[in-house]
């Protein structure tokens, strides 16, 4: 199966509860950590929630 290379790149600091939730759920809670995810359509539908604080290589 595909995956999606995902770098936290933005603060958490002064945004809403549920984008911080949302970067906790893609297991990014510090800045500059990268995860390597399953393309799917849910892990698409988070990082568009935080797509201003993440960089994804596909």
């Amino acid at each position: 199966m595909a995956t999606l290379k995902v770098t936290q790149t933005g603060s958490p600091i002064r945004r809403t509860q549920d984008q911080r939730a949302t970067l906790i759920g893609l297991g990014l809670n510090k800045m500059h950590k990268t995860r390597e995810l399953e393309d799917t359509p849910e892990v698409r539908g988070m990082i568009r929630k935080v797509a201003h604080m993440v960089k994804v290589e596909g």
